[in-house]
């Protein structure tokens, strides 16, 4: 009875725990993260929670999405792409948890993991990216709250406004699992309330660039115009503004108007109105003429021409209205599309708009009474333009006279927005330098894949008409290959049929966003020894952390003229590119110094000391006469480029030939044939000191002074003083013996290394055989030179 008893207590003790261990009779399961998906071109903005996880596909990077910034991006970035640049996804795709932030001023751009990131200097909202872990604990919400892409509307119901039953909404926060997610019953707000302002795409006037378009909708507003919205479907806003005092949600007629019903739209119980609009005004001719709403009619032209209602020049300013944009940028604003209307005249040329930027333009739909429909913008035919009288031809800048050329990269690392952010750039310097034939002739090169000609040095003989060709150009595409252009410039654009003047300065301006796709060094260096003077306009380089992509390590100091810092401009941003313009005109048309015009054919004092002893005789001496002909006929001869003199020997020396007396090759040719031959001894010494004071002192500074002295015997006097006297004066020496001359002497002449300046032969008659050696050893000397 007792074993019994004690079985029972113990049977209903058990009984008592499991219950109270199990309330609700089972165990509380741990709820499981669902994580949704999303495509390659969602960005931040677009998906209305502060935090989040989402699962990004494959392949993204190909799709080539734009992203906005370094670590911490603006939230009109795509979120996969971000994710990619910062290393948390690969392009095989993943999970990525999202986190906004507050927005902030400068987004730097840069290029990692295979994806180009741009700059912008502003926008209104951030966001970082992590590895799609959740922290133990965290749930995230299963589905993503999207903004709409277009505002939705409320229909209005001549019914009474019914409750529907309530909806349950789980919080989205990120909640722990420490106790059950909670739920919300919330009752939906009425139909009649006024929809939430929504993110919808607006046109970008001009521009593709986000953050120029919300600037746009930001001036609009500050000016005065108050958002409103537009119908779905509809490309004008609303022309009758919300009766002040109205309900945020039914659009209100003026009182006395009556209600127009559309015909689609019947009335009965439960049925709405497509539009509820107040009834227009009794129609009257000057009404029909002016406003949209009605179609438009084509105008007999105007008794006398109507004037340009776009005065003025264009303001300088980011947002450029010269060429439409295909593309659409999102705002999250609630300002409508304002369609400026371009007028073109006779020639088919586009009128600039005026900046919306910096002048207030009303929309072209809003009817005024009167409204003049010739003055309104609208299908307002022009008269003909009467005939111009021709132009004169611009004689440019006398004091910037440069055969210019511009190398403009064309590649699709650059974008649409930043390609015409640098036709802006190349129209300003034409404006600036003053284009015409007695001045600055101005070029373009477009590089890809390939490089390409977009506007000759002889094409255009005044800025205007350059300018005009800028905005005609159209972006290629492909890699940045500059070492190709560079090449191509070098072979084929500055040539006379091209329009090169030869004796204005060659400058090519190259440039760059980022770093080429292919090696410059070899190209810059023919580039140069041709004469061109090369200089780099660098935006958004490198840093260190990108110093690893780059094909060439310190590719602007191989590629440009000299490494002093004169011939390369860096600039920080895109946006400062403007920045540039009067510091780099100033540098290219600084003729004096632009030292890579100097080549080794024109910028030489070449002077022969010639043997006229006995020995030589007056057919060998002939022959001599021919090799410092054949010499001189390598060189550009003039008093601007090499210029050459002679002295001949004996016992005595006479100037045969002074720097500068004879300014043409021609000349200068007839002159040395026409050199008597003078017979006595060798004196080799004295002719040197000879030389140095009656042709090299009279040398000018930026010559290379030369010397090639022609000998057939040993000389009379001592050749070492007069040889290191020449040698410390800066002088490079060649000595060519002939015959009988000395070894000994034809060193101690011949500048160090001995071996590329001094030479012998056994005849008279092999001397031509050096004329290629020399010449390639002046160049090669020349090219070799520090640039710094």
């Amino acid at each position: 009875m007792i074993r019994s008893s004690l079985a029972a207590i113990f049977l209903a003790l058990l009984l008592f725990c499991a219950c109270w261990a199990k309330p609700n009779g089972s165990k509380t399961k741990k709820p499981k993260q669902v994580v949704p998906t999303i495509d390659c071109d969602v960005r931040a903005g677009k998906i209305n929670l502060p935090e989040f996880i989402a699962k990004c596909p494959a392949q993204c990077k190909e799709t080539k999405q734009q992203v906005y910034g370094t670590g911490v991006f603006a939230s009109i970035s795509s979120i996969c792409n971000a994710a990619i640049h910062s290393g948390v996804l690969t392009n095989t795709g993943g999970k990525v948890i999202v986190r906004k932030m507050a927005g902030q001023n400068i987004y730097k751009g840069s290029n990692s993991n295979g994806v180009r990131s741009l700059s912008l200097p502003k926008w209104r909202e951030s966001f970082v990216v992590s590895v799609g872990k959740p922290k133990k604990g965290v749930i995230y919400p299963s589905t993503l709250d999207y903004v709409p892409s277009r505002p939705t509307y409320v229909k209005p119901t001549l019914a009474t406004t019914t409750t529907p039953e309530p909806t349950t909404t789980t919080t989205p926060e990120p909640t722990t699992t420490t106790q059950a997610p909670t739920t919300t019953t919330t009752p939906p707000p009425p139909t009649t309330t006024r929809p939430r302002a929504a993110v919808h795409k607006v046109r970008d006037a001009g521009s593709s660039h986000p953050y120029l378009a919300s600037r746009i909708g930001q001036s609009q507003n500050e000016q005065g115009k108050r958002p409103v919205q537009v119908f779905r479907g509809s490309t004008y806003p609303n022309r009758f503004p919300q009766r002040a005092g109205a309900g945020p949600g039914l659009r209100r007629p003026e009182a006395g108007s009556p209600i127009r019903r559309q015909p689609s739209s019947p009335v009965g119980p439960g049925t709405a109105f497509n539009r509820v609009q107040p009834a227009p005004p009794e129609r009257t001719p000057t009404m029909s003429q002016s406003n949209p709403a009605f179609p438009r009619r084509e105008w007999a032209p105007p008794s006398s021409p109507r004037p340009d209602w776009f005065p003025g020049a264009r303001h300088p300013a980011d947002v450029s209205y010269a060429a439409p944009d295909s593309g659409y940028t999102w705002s999250e604003t609630d300002t409508p599309e304002i369609t400026v209307p371009r007028s073109t005249d006779a020639e088919g040329n586009r009128k600039v708009p005026l900046d919306t930027t910096q002048t207030r333009v009303k929309p072209v739909d809003v009817w005024k009474p009167d409204t003049n429909p010739y003055e309104s913008g609208f299908n307002a035919r022009q008269q003909e333009p009467g005939p111009r009288a021709p132009e004169l031809v611009s004689q440019g800048d006398p004091n910037c006279m440069v055969d210019l050329a511009f190398l403009m990269d064309g590649s699709w690392s650059i974008g649409k927005r930043r390609f015409q952010i640098q036709k802006d750039f190349l129209s300003e310097v034409a404006q600036v330098i003053s284009v015409g034939v007695a001045g600055p002739m101005m070029g373009i090169i477009q590089y890809g894949d390939e490089p390409v000609t977009e506007i000759s040095l002889r094409s255009y003989s005044n800025s205007r008409e350059v300018k005009s060709a800028i905005e005609k150009i159209g972006q290629k595409g492909g890699l940045s290959n500059v070492g190709k252009a560079l090449s191509y410039i070098n072979k084929h654009y500055f040539s006379d049929a091209n329009g090169n003047r030869g004796a204005a300065p060659n400058v090519a301006v190259v440039l760059v966003d980022g770093w080429p796709t292919d090696k410059v060094e070899e190209a810059s260096r023919l580039a140069r020894e041709s004469g061109i003077n090369i200089f780099f306009v660098t935006i958004e380089g490198a840093d260190d952390n990108e110093k690893q992509n780059l094909v060439e390590t310190n590719f602007v100091d191989k590629a440009v003229c000299r490494t002093n810092g004169f011939f390369s401009l860096p600039v920080t941003s895109w946006f400062a590119l403007r920045k540039a313009v009067q510091p780099l005109v100033k540098r290219v048309c600084d003729t004096d110094r632009l030292v890579c015009s100097k080549t080794c054919v024109n910028a030489n004092d070449i002077a022969f000391v010639i043997d006229g002893s006995s020995s030589v005789g007056t057919g060998n001496f002939r022959t001599v006469l021919q090799f410092v002909a054949n010499i001189t006929q390598e060189f550009e001869i003039s008093d601007t480029d090499t210029r050459v003199g002679a002295v001949q020997y004996t016992y005595e020396q006479r100037l045969e030939l002074g720097f500068g007396q004879y300014n043409t090759k021609a000349e200068l040719l007839n002159a040395i044939k026409r050199i008597n031959y003078w017979s006595g001894g060798t004196s080799t010494g004295a002719a040197i000191t000879f030389a140095a004071e009656q042709l090299f002192s009279k040398s000018k500074p930026n010559k290379r002074k030369i010397m090639i002295v022609i000998t057939d015997g040993r000389s009379y006097d001592d050749v070492r003083v007069p040889a290191l006297a020449v040698h410390s004066q800066g002088v490079i020496a060649y000595s060519i013996g002939i015959a009988w001359a000395a070894n000994d002497e034809l060193e101690y002449i011949a500048t160090d290394p001995d071996k590329e300046h001094s030479f012998f032969v056994d005849e008279f008659d092999n001397l031509y055989k050096f004329v290629p050696k020399i010449i390639h050893n002046i160049c090669q000397e020349f090219n070799s030179q520090p640039r710094n």
